[in-house]
Protein backbone atom coordinates (compact mmCIF):
# COMPACT_ATOMS: atom_id res chain seq x y z
CA UNK A 1 0.00 0.00 0.00
CA UNK A 2 2.87 2.38 0.90
CA UNK A 3 4.51 1.81 -2.48
CA UNK A 4 1.27 2.61 -4.28
CA UNK A 5 0.82 5.84 -2.34
CA UNK A 6 4.45 6.81 -2.99
CA UNK A 7 4.07 6.14 -6.72
CA UNK A 8 0.90 8.22 -6.88
CA UNK A 9 2.69 10.98 -5.00
CA UNK A 10 5.46 10.91 -7.59
CA UNK A 11 2.94 11.26 -10.38
CA UNK A 12 1.36 14.16 -8.53
CA UNK A 13 4.50 16.21 -7.97
CA UNK A 14 5.95 15.36 -11.38
CA UNK A 15 3.00 16.99 -13.08
CA UNK A 16 2.62 20.02 -10.82
CA UNK A 17 4.80 22.30 -12.92
CA UNK A 18 3.00 21.37 -16.10
CA UNK A 19 -0.34 22.51 -14.78
CA UNK A 20 1.13 26.01 -15.03
CA UNK A 21 4.04 25.83 -17.50
CA UNK A 22 4.04 24.48 -21.05
CA UNK A 23 7.69 23.46 -21.27
CA UNK A 24 7.25 21.91 -24.72
CA UNK A 25 6.03 25.21 -26.14
CA UNK A 26 8.74 27.21 -24.38
CA UNK A 27 11.45 24.87 -25.64
CA UNK A 28 10.09 25.20 -29.17
CA UNK A 29 10.22 29.01 -28.89
CA UNK A 30 13.84 29.03 -27.72
CA UNK A 31 15.09 26.28 -30.06
CA UNK A 32 16.16 28.67 -32.82
CA UNK A 33 18.25 30.64 -30.34
CA UNK A 34 19.76 27.44 -28.94
CA UNK A 35 20.89 26.42 -32.43
CA UNK A 36 22.38 29.88 -33.02
CA UNK A 37 24.30 29.70 -29.74
CA UNK A 38 25.53 26.19 -30.51
CA UNK A 39 26.82 27.23 -33.94
CA UNK A 40 28.71 30.14 -32.39
CA UNK A 41 30.29 27.96 -29.71
CA UNK A 42 31.20 25.33 -32.30
CA UNK A 43 32.78 27.81 -34.70
CA UNK A 44 34.87 29.45 -31.98
CA UNK A 45 36.05 26.70 -29.59
CA UNK A 46 38.71 27.22 -26.93
CA UNK A 47 40.88 24.76 -25.05
CA UNK A 48 40.73 23.92 -21.34
CA UNK A 49 41.40 26.85 -18.99
CA UNK A 50 41.53 29.12 -22.05
CA UNK A 51 37.77 29.59 -22.54
CA UNK A 52 38.03 33.39 -22.20
CA UNK A 53 35.86 34.45 -25.16
CA UNK A 54 33.42 31.60 -24.56
CA UNK A 55 33.00 32.66 -20.94
CA UNK A 56 32.43 36.29 -21.90
CA UNK A 57 29.80 35.31 -24.46
CA UNK A 58 27.95 33.22 -21.87
CA UNK A 59 28.31 35.79 -19.08
CA UNK A 60 27.10 38.66 -21.25
CA UNK A 61 23.93 36.80 -22.20
CA UNK A 62 23.19 35.62 -18.66
CA UNK A 63 23.66 39.20 -17.45
CA UNK A 64 21.17 40.37 -20.08
CA UNK A 65 18.63 38.01 -18.50
CA UNK A 66 19.01 39.92 -15.24
CA UNK A 67 20.84 37.14 -13.45
CA UNK A 68 23.47 37.56 -10.77
CA UNK A 69 26.63 36.50 -12.64
CA UNK A 70 30.10 35.60 -11.34
CA UNK A 71 33.04 35.13 -13.70
CA UNK A 72 36.58 33.85 -13.29
CA UNK A 73 35.48 30.84 -11.24
CA UNK A 74 38.20 28.15 -11.48
CA UNK A 75 39.96 30.54 -13.87
CA UNK A 76 37.36 30.85 -16.67
CA UNK A 77 34.13 29.43 -15.25
CA UNK A 78 30.84 31.31 -15.18
CA UNK A 79 28.21 30.91 -12.47
CA UNK A 80 24.82 32.61 -12.43
CA UNK A 81 22.05 32.50 -9.83
CA UNK A 82 18.33 32.83 -10.44
CA UNK A 83 16.47 33.66 -7.23
CA UNK A 84 12.72 33.15 -7.30
CA UNK A 85 12.33 35.11 -4.08
CA UNK A 86 10.40 32.19 -2.57
CA UNK A 87 11.64 29.49 -0.19
CA UNK A 88 12.70 26.22 -1.77
CA UNK A 89 15.70 24.13 -2.77
CA UNK A 90 18.77 25.29 -4.65
CA UNK A 91 19.05 23.36 -7.92
CA UNK A 92 22.31 23.45 -9.88
CA UNK A 93 22.54 22.83 -13.63
CA UNK A 94 25.97 22.30 -15.18
CA UNK A 95 27.51 22.48 -18.66
CA UNK A 96 31.17 22.14 -19.66
CA UNK A 97 32.81 24.66 -21.99
CA UNK A 98 36.15 23.40 -23.35
CA UNK A 99 37.07 22.08 -26.77
CA UNK A 100 39.77 19.59 -27.78
CA UNK A 101 43.06 19.76 -29.75
CA UNK A 102 41.46 18.11 -32.79
CA UNK A 103 41.34 19.32 -36.41
CA UNK A 104 37.76 19.29 -37.63
CA UNK A 105 36.98 17.43 -40.84
CA UNK A 106 33.51 18.47 -41.94
CA UNK A 107 31.76 20.66 -44.45
CA UNK A 108 29.59 22.42 -41.85
CA UNK A 109 29.07 26.13 -42.45
CA UNK A 110 30.00 26.69 -38.79
CA UNK A 111 33.01 24.33 -38.67
CA UNK A 112 35.96 25.38 -36.58
CA UNK A 113 39.16 26.77 -38.07
CA UNK A 114 40.47 27.96 -34.70
CA UNK A 115 43.97 27.36 -33.37
CA UNK A 116 45.21 27.17 -29.80
CA UNK A 117 48.24 26.22 -27.75
CA UNK A 118 48.45 22.79 -26.14
CA UNK A 119 51.52 21.75 -24.15
CA UNK A 120 53.62 24.36 -25.92
CA UNK A 121 52.48 23.47 -29.44
CA UNK A 122 50.12 25.27 -31.83
CA UNK A 123 47.17 22.96 -32.45
CA UNK A 124 43.77 23.09 -34.17
CA UNK A 125 40.80 23.27 -31.81
CA UNK A 126 37.38 21.63 -32.19
CA UNK A 127 34.32 20.90 -30.10
CA UNK A 128 34.77 17.18 -30.72
CA UNK A 129 32.77 16.02 -27.70
CA UNK A 130 29.63 18.15 -27.80
CA UNK A 131 30.39 20.72 -25.13
CA UNK A 132 29.12 23.36 -27.55
CA UNK A 133 25.68 21.74 -27.36
CA UNK A 134 25.87 21.46 -23.58
CA UNK A 135 26.41 25.20 -23.22
CA UNK A 136 23.67 26.03 -25.72
CA UNK A 137 21.17 23.76 -23.97
CA UNK A 138 21.95 25.24 -20.56
CA UNK A 139 21.67 28.82 -21.86
CA UNK A 140 18.31 27.80 -23.36
CA UNK A 141 17.15 26.41 -20.01
CA UNK A 142 18.33 29.59 -18.30
CA UNK A 143 16.25 31.69 -20.69
CA UNK A 144 13.15 29.60 -20.06
CA UNK A 145 13.55 29.44 -16.29
CA UNK A 146 14.22 33.16 -16.05
CA UNK A 147 11.06 33.78 -18.06
CA UNK A 148 8.95 31.70 -15.68
CA UNK A 149 10.62 32.92 -12.49
CA UNK A 150 7.24 33.41 -10.85
CA UNK A 151 6.54 29.66 -11.06
CA UNK A 152 9.77 28.67 -9.31
CA UNK A 153 10.30 27.92 -5.62
CA UNK A 154 13.88 28.35 -4.53
CA UNK A 155 17.00 29.17 -6.53
CA UNK A 156 18.72 27.88 -9.67
CA UNK A 157 22.49 27.97 -10.01
CA UNK A 158 23.77 27.76 -13.59
CA UNK A 159 27.33 26.40 -13.68
CA UNK A 160 29.42 26.77 -16.85
CA UNK A 161 32.54 24.75 -16.12
CA UNK A 162 35.96 25.01 -17.76
CA UNK A 163 38.53 22.25 -18.33
CA UNK A 164 36.36 19.13 -18.20
CA UNK A 165 38.80 17.53 -20.63
CA UNK A 166 41.65 18.16 -18.21
CA UNK A 167 43.76 21.21 -17.42
CA UNK A 168 46.98 21.93 -19.32
CA UNK A 169 50.23 20.51 -17.96
CA UNK A 170 51.20 22.21 -14.71
CA UNK A 171 47.71 23.63 -14.09
CA UNK A 172 44.62 22.65 -12.13
CA UNK A 173 41.12 23.03 -13.45
CA UNK A 174 37.61 21.74 -13.93
CA UNK A 175 34.95 20.66 -11.48
CA UNK A 176 37.44 19.77 -8.74
CA UNK A 177 38.71 23.36 -8.59
CA UNK A 178 35.18 24.79 -8.81
CA UNK A 179 34.16 22.71 -5.80
CA UNK A 180 37.26 23.79 -3.85
CA UNK A 181 36.44 27.42 -4.64
CA UNK A 182 32.95 26.96 -3.20
CA UNK A 183 30.71 26.73 -6.27
CA UNK A 184 28.28 24.54 -4.31
CA UNK A 185 28.05 27.13 -1.52
CA UNK A 186 26.47 30.57 -1.11
CA UNK A 187 23.75 29.57 -1.76
CA UNK A 188 24.25 25.96 -0.70
CA UNK A 189 23.24 23.63 -3.52
CA UNK A 190 20.85 20.76 -2.71
CA UNK A 191 21.04 18.81 -5.97
CA UNK A 192 22.82 19.00 -9.33
CA UNK A 193 21.83 17.86 -12.81
CA UNK A 194 23.99 17.47 -15.90
CA UNK A 195 23.77 15.89 -19.32
CA UNK A 196 26.00 14.82 -22.17
CA UNK A 197 25.09 14.73 -25.84
CA UNK A 198 25.71 11.33 -27.44
CA UNK A 199 26.72 10.97 -31.09
CA UNK A 200 25.78 7.28 -30.98
CA UNK A 201 22.29 7.66 -29.47
CA UNK A 202 19.18 8.52 -31.49
CA UNK A 203 17.87 12.06 -31.39
CA UNK A 204 14.85 12.21 -29.07
CA UNK A 205 16.08 9.62 -26.58
CA UNK A 206 17.60 9.91 -23.12
CA UNK A 207 19.78 7.25 -21.48
CA UNK A 208 20.27 6.96 -17.73
CA UNK A 209 21.75 4.66 -15.11
CA UNK A 210 21.59 4.56 -11.32
CA UNK A 211 24.68 4.15 -9.17
CA UNK A 212 28.12 3.90 -10.80
CA UNK A 213 27.54 5.37 -14.25
CA UNK A 214 30.96 6.47 -15.49
CA UNK A 215 34.27 5.23 -14.20
CA UNK A 216 36.71 6.64 -11.71
CA UNK A 217 40.05 7.52 -13.33
CA UNK A 218 43.41 6.91 -11.68
CA UNK A 219 46.47 7.46 -13.89
CA UNK A 220 49.74 5.89 -12.73
CA UNK A 221 53.43 5.74 -13.62
CA UNK A 222 55.94 2.92 -13.15
CA UNK A 223 59.69 3.54 -13.44
CA UNK A 224 61.83 0.38 -13.61
CA UNK A 225 65.55 0.71 -12.91
CA UNK A 226 67.84 -2.08 -14.04
CA UNK A 227 71.45 -2.37 -15.16
CA UNK A 228 72.59 -1.35 -18.64
CA UNK A 229 74.56 -3.77 -20.83
CA UNK A 230 75.37 -4.56 -24.43
CA UNK A 231 72.51 -6.30 -26.16
CA UNK A 232 74.85 -9.12 -27.15
CA UNK A 233 75.60 -9.90 -23.48
CA UNK A 234 72.21 -9.77 -21.70
CA UNK A 235 73.51 -11.83 -18.76
CA UNK A 236 75.50 -8.79 -17.71
CA UNK A 237 72.31 -6.73 -17.43
CA UNK A 238 69.29 -6.38 -15.22
CA UNK A 239 66.89 -5.95 -18.09
CA UNK A 240 64.15 -3.36 -17.41
CA UNK A 241 62.54 -4.06 -20.80
CA UNK A 242 61.88 -7.73 -20.03
CA UNK A 243 60.83 -6.73 -16.53
CA UNK A 244 58.35 -4.25 -18.00
CA UNK A 245 56.95 -6.91 -20.34
CA UNK A 246 56.35 -9.31 -17.46
CA UNK A 247 54.85 -6.51 -15.40
CA UNK A 248 52.40 -5.52 -18.15
CA UNK A 249 51.14 -9.08 -18.57
CA UNK A 250 50.81 -9.62 -14.83
CA UNK A 251 48.97 -6.33 -14.32
CA UNK A 252 46.26 -7.53 -16.71
CA UNK A 253 45.44 -10.41 -14.37
CA UNK A 254 44.31 -7.99 -11.65
CA UNK A 255 41.10 -7.47 -13.59
CA UNK A 256 40.80 -10.85 -15.31
CA UNK A 257 41.62 -13.01 -12.26
CA UNK A 258 41.15 -10.98 -9.09
CA UNK A 259 38.06 -8.82 -9.54
CA UNK A 260 34.47 -10.00 -9.37
CA UNK A 261 33.59 -8.87 -12.90
CA UNK A 262 29.97 -9.97 -12.68
CA UNK A 263 29.47 -6.96 -10.39
CA UNK A 264 31.14 -4.17 -12.38
CA UNK A 265 33.66 -3.73 -15.15
CA UNK A 266 37.17 -2.41 -14.53
CA UNK A 267 40.16 -1.61 -16.71
CA UNK A 268 43.91 -1.37 -16.17
CA UNK A 269 45.68 -0.20 -19.33
CA UNK A 270 49.27 0.75 -20.11
CA UNK A 271 49.16 3.61 -22.59
CA UNK A 272 52.83 4.45 -23.00
CA UNK A 273 56.18 2.71 -22.53
CA UNK A 274 59.59 4.30 -23.09
CA UNK A 275 63.09 2.97 -22.64
CA UNK A 276 66.39 2.82 -24.46
CA UNK A 277 67.60 4.38 -27.71
CA UNK A 278 69.52 1.68 -29.64
CA UNK A 279 68.80 -1.83 -30.81
CA UNK A 280 71.96 -3.25 -29.26
CA UNK A 281 71.87 -1.60 -25.84
CA UNK A 282 69.79 -2.87 -22.94
CA UNK A 283 68.86 0.36 -21.13
CA UNK A 284 69.12 1.31 -17.50
CA UNK A 285 65.51 2.44 -17.23
CA UNK A 286 62.02 1.92 -18.60
CA UNK A 287 59.08 4.20 -17.84
CA UNK A 288 55.42 3.23 -18.27
CA UNK A 289 52.23 5.24 -17.75
CA UNK A 290 48.72 3.86 -17.63
CA UNK A 291 45.18 4.33 -16.43
CA UNK A 292 42.84 2.55 -14.03
CA UNK A 293 39.07 2.70 -14.56
CA UNK A 294 36.64 1.41 -11.93
CA UNK A 295 32.91 1.63 -11.33
CA UNK A 296 32.76 0.88 -7.63
CA UNK A 297 34.87 1.61 -4.57
CA UNK A 298 35.63 -2.04 -3.82
CA UNK A 299 37.22 -2.57 -7.24
CA UNK A 300 39.22 0.65 -6.94
CA UNK A 301 40.46 -0.27 -3.47
CA UNK A 302 41.48 -3.74 -4.67
CA UNK A 303 43.47 -2.40 -7.62
CA UNK A 304 45.18 0.12 -5.33
CA UNK A 305 46.35 -2.84 -3.24
CA UNK A 306 47.14 -5.23 -6.11
CA UNK A 307 49.09 -2.95 -8.43
CA UNK A 308 51.92 -2.12 -6.00
CA UNK A 309 51.98 -5.76 -4.89
CA UNK A 310 52.60 -6.99 -8.43
CA UNK A 311 55.01 -4.22 -9.38
CA UNK A 312 57.16 -4.87 -6.30
CA UNK A 313 57.16 -8.66 -6.60
CA UNK A 314 58.02 -8.76 -10.31
CA UNK A 315 60.75 -6.17 -9.97
CA UNK A 316 62.32 -8.13 -7.09
CA UNK A 317 62.09 -11.40 -9.00
CA UNK A 318 64.09 -9.83 -11.86
CA UNK A 319 66.61 -8.11 -9.63
CA UNK A 320 65.33 -4.66 -10.62
CA UNK A 321 64.00 -1.71 -8.67
CA UNK A 322 60.58 -0.21 -9.46
CA UNK A 323 58.86 2.98 -8.35
CA UNK A 324 55.07 3.28 -8.65
CA UNK A 325 53.31 6.64 -8.54
CA UNK A 326 49.55 6.20 -7.99
CA UNK A 327 47.65 8.37 -8.69
CA UNK A 328 50.02 10.17 -11.02
CA UNK A 329 48.89 13.78 -11.40
CA UNK A 330 45.09 13.81 -11.12
CA UNK A 331 42.12 11.55 -10.54
CA UNK A 332 38.37 11.55 -11.20
CA UNK A 333 35.95 9.89 -8.76
CA UNK A 334 33.17 7.60 -9.96
CA UNK A 335 30.34 9.44 -11.68
CA UNK A 336 27.71 8.15 -9.29
CA UNK A 337 24.04 8.84 -9.92
CA UNK A 338 22.31 8.94 -6.56
CA UNK A 339 19.87 5.96 -6.76
CA UNK A 340 17.06 7.68 -4.86
CA UNK A 341 17.35 10.84 -6.97
CA UNK A 342 17.49 8.80 -10.18
CA UNK A 343 14.32 6.94 -9.23
CA UNK A 344 12.68 10.19 -8.20
CA UNK A 345 13.42 11.86 -11.55
CA UNK A 346 12.60 8.85 -13.74
CA UNK A 347 8.96 9.99 -14.21
CA UNK A 348 10.31 13.37 -15.33
CA UNK A 349 12.51 11.73 -17.98
CA UNK A 350 9.70 9.47 -19.13
CA UNK A 351 7.22 12.32 -19.39
CA UNK A 352 9.69 14.58 -21.18
CA UNK A 353 11.11 12.09 -23.71
CA UNK A 354 8.38 9.45 -23.68
CA UNK A 355 8.55 6.11 -21.88
CA UNK A 356 9.74 4.37 -25.04
CA UNK A 357 12.56 6.89 -25.45
CA UNK A 358 13.82 6.72 -21.85
CA UNK A 359 16.43 3.98 -21.91
CA UNK A 360 18.17 2.28 -19.01
CA UNK A 361 21.84 2.26 -19.97
CA UNK A 362 24.80 0.17 -18.88
CA UNK A 363 27.69 1.95 -17.15
CA UNK A 364 30.66 3.00 -19.27
CA UNK A 365 34.39 3.08 -18.50
CA UNK A 366 34.73 6.61 -19.83
CA UNK A 367 34.95 9.31 -17.18
CA UNK A 368 33.46 12.70 -16.29
CA UNK A 369 34.59 15.22 -13.70
CA UNK A 370 30.92 15.93 -12.95
CA UNK A 371 31.75 13.28 -10.34
CA UNK A 372 33.42 15.92 -8.13
CA UNK A 373 30.04 17.62 -7.70
CA UNK A 374 28.38 14.28 -6.94
CA UNK A 375 30.92 13.59 -4.17
CA UNK A 376 29.42 16.52 -2.26
CA UNK A 377 25.71 16.47 -3.12
CA UNK A 378 23.21 14.16 -4.85
CA UNK A 379 23.49 14.41 -8.61
CA UNK A 380 22.04 12.94 -11.79
CA UNK A 381 23.93 12.76 -15.09
CA UNK A 382 22.21 11.52 -18.25
CA UNK A 383 22.92 11.13 -21.96
CA UNK A 384 20.83 12.90 -24.61
CA UNK A 385 20.68 11.56 -28.16
CA UNK A 386 22.38 13.53 -30.93
CA UNK A 387 22.53 10.95 -33.74
CA UNK A 388 20.30 11.60 -36.76
CA UNK A 389 17.71 8.86 -37.16
CA UNK A 390 18.79 8.14 -40.74
CA UNK A 391 22.38 7.35 -39.65
CA UNK A 392 23.24 3.95 -38.17
CA UNK A 393 25.16 3.71 -34.93
CA UNK A 394 28.01 2.02 -36.82
CA UNK A 395 28.29 4.96 -39.23
CA UNK A 396 28.09 7.63 -36.55
CA UNK A 397 31.53 9.20 -35.85
CA UNK A 398 32.86 8.68 -32.36
CA UNK A 399 33.48 11.40 -29.79
CA UNK A 400 36.97 12.96 -29.79
CA UNK A 401 37.43 12.36 -33.51
CA UNK A 402 37.81 14.86 -36.41
CA UNK A 403 34.52 13.65 -37.93
CA UNK A 404 32.47 13.99 -34.72
CA UNK A 405 28.95 15.24 -35.42
CA UNK A 406 25.72 15.66 -33.50
CA UNK A 407 22.51 17.04 -34.95
CA UNK A 408 21.02 20.34 -33.80
CA UNK A 409 17.61 18.71 -33.40
CA UNK A 410 18.83 16.71 -30.40
CA UNK A 411 19.23 19.79 -28.23
CA UNK A 412 15.55 20.54 -27.72
CA UNK A 413 15.14 17.45 -25.54
CA UNK A 414 18.15 18.52 -23.46
CA UNK A 415 16.63 21.95 -22.86
CA UNK A 416 13.35 20.36 -21.79
CA UNK A 417 15.07 17.91 -19.45
CA UNK A 418 17.10 20.60 -17.68
CA UNK A 419 13.96 22.71 -17.31
CA UNK A 420 11.75 19.86 -16.11
CA UNK A 421 14.38 18.51 -13.71
CA UNK A 422 14.39 21.94 -12.09
CA UNK A 423 10.64 22.43 -12.00
CA UNK A 424 9.84 18.93 -10.78
CA UNK A 425 12.52 18.85 -8.10
CA UNK A 426 11.32 22.20 -6.78
CA UNK A 427 7.73 21.03 -6.83
CA UNK A 428 8.60 17.93 -4.80
CA UNK A 429 10.68 19.77 -2.17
Amino acid sequence: MYRKIFFLALIGWASVSHAQVDVEALASEVEKDVITWRHHFHEFPELSNREFNTAKYVADYLTSLGLEVETGVAKTGVVAVLDSGKPGPVVALRADMDGLPVKEQSDLSYRSTQMGEYNGKDVPVMHACGHDTHMAMLVGAAKILTGIKGELKGKVKFIFQPAEEGAPAGEKGGAEVMVKEGVLKNPDVDVIFGLHISANTDVGTVRYNAGGTMAAVDPFKIVINGKQAHGAYPWKSVDPVVTAAQMIMSIQTIVSRELRLIDDAAVVSIGSIHGGNRSNIIPNEVEMVGTIRTLNKAARDHIYEALPRKVKAIAESMGADAELTLPLDYYYPITYNDPALTQQMLPTMQRTAGVENTLLSKPVTGAEDFSFFQEKIPGLYVWVGGKPLDVSEEDSPAHHTPEFYVDDSGMKLGVKLLTNFTLDYMASH
